[in-house]
C-alpha cells in the first residue's frame, strides 16, 4: 500500500516512528513533511498529504500535529477525503468499518508511540464493511460534498 504522511513540528518524532514502522511492513511511504522539529504551520502539509490521497497517488494518508485536530480539519477540506482523528484503537477500527475513512489523523502530543503504531496498523488493515446503512450514509455525505463543490 502507498501511504501519504505529513506532520507539523509537534508530531515530527511520531511521524518518523510511524514511517519506519510502515516501511518495515513493506508499505511505500510518501513524506510531505515536516522534515525537522522547527516550528511550521500545518495547513500546507495537511493539504498536500490529503491531495495525494484524493488524487489516487496514494492509497491512504496519515496526518499528525500535536493534537491531530487542526491538521484533520485541513485534510477534510479536500474533496474526497474522509479524515478521522483517532487516538484509540476502537475509533481506528470503526472509522474504517463504518466511514471508509481514507486519512488517519493522530495527535502526536496526545498518545504514546506504542498506541500510535497499534492505531496505524488497525487503520491500515481494517476494511470497510459495506453494510447498506453505511453505504447509504456515505452516499449522503458524498451528495453534500458534491453540492458544496459545485
Amino acid at each position: 500500500m502507498k501511504i501519504a504522511i505529513g506532520c507539523d513540528h509537534g508530531a515530527f518524532d511520531m511521524k518518523c516512528l510511524i514511517m519506519d514502522h510502515l516501511k518495515e511492513l513493506g508499505h511505500e511511504v510518501k513524506d510531505f513533511g515536516s522534515y525537522d522539529k522547527n516550528s511550521i504551520d500545518y495547513p500546507a502539509i495537511g493539504l498536500a498529504t490529503a491531495k495525494a490521497v484524493a488524487s489516487g497517488e496514494c492509497d491512504r494518508g496519515i496526518v499528525m500535529c500535536t493534537t491531530g485536530i487542526g491538521i484533520s480539519i485541513v485534510a477534510n477540506k479536500v474533496k474526497g477525503i474522509r479524515a478521522a482523528l483517532c487516538n484509540d484503537c476502537t475509533s481506528a477500527r470503526l472509522t474504517r468499518e463504518h466511514n471508509d475513512a481514507n486519512v488517519l489523523s493522530i495527535g502526536g502530543g496526545v498518545i504514546g508511540p506504542n498506541l500510535a503504531l497499534d492505531i496505524v496498523d488497525i487503520f491500515l488493515t481494517t476494511e470497510f464493511n459495506g453494510m447498506e446503512k453505511h453505504v447509504r450514509r456515505l452516499s449522503q455525505v458524498g451528495a453534500i460534498e458534491e453540492e458544496l463543490y459545485k
